[in-house]
């Protein structure tokens, strides 16, 4: 590998330590790097919204709007390397004194970009919080600078791809369990 290389890998492994330290600091309960070639894609996972969510079609960052699988596949095998962000019980998923899951990663994007990763783009969990009638009639989203789907909106496994991070993740089986939430950062 030459010295630039060696160069450029460091850089990227300094901004992921720096990203996953704010991760830290804004709520998340942990952050590590994954290879973007480790990010699972599935065409299943969409219909697990179309049957089984009831903001299905209600939210401009959710099915049918959101990427499709294959848009996901395409557009994740321009990046490199990637931020999984681990997250408690949050708000958005109806659970009381939880962080923002949407608004952690939006501000994880908005440092990783502003750090010259101008190619950072965030995954958050779950429908988007930021109003409460989305204006999906006139499909023009009110918060375009914050609004990101979920990554099982855009068709990711997000169980095979925690597993991939060496996240051991189980499905909940009653409403006494907390699930766990994970965003996604593309970072490069």
């Amino acid at each position: 590998m030459s010295a630039h290389l060696r160069q450029e890998a460091g850089e990227v492994e300094r901004a992921l330590a720096r990203l996953r330290e704010l991760a830290l600091k804004l709520g998340a309960e942990d952050a590590r790097p994954l290879p973007a070639g480790a990010v699972v894609v599935r065409d299943w996972v969409r219909w697990k919204c179309r049957f089984g969510c009831g903001e299905y079609g209600r939210r401009l960052t959710c099915p049918p709007f959101s990427p499709t699988p294959e848009e996901t596949r395409r557009v994740l095998g321009e990046y490199g390397v990637c931020l999984l962000v681990k997250f408690g019980p949050c708000v958005e998923a109806g659970y009381d004194g939880g962080v923002s899951v949407h608004e952690v990663m939006f501000q994880l994007e908005r440092e990783a970009f502003l750090s010259g990763y101008y190619a950072a783009f965030a995954l958050a969990c779950g429908p988007c919080p930021y109003c409460d009638v989305c204006n999906v009639r006139e499909g023009v989203c009110r918060h375009p600078d914050r609004a990101r789907p979920s990554m099982e909106a855009c068709g990711i496994d997000v169980f095979a791809t925690a597993r991939n991070a060496g996240y051991p993740l189980k499905v909940v089986t009653s409403y006494e369990e907390r699930p766990t939430f994970f965003g996604l950062l593309l970072l490069t």
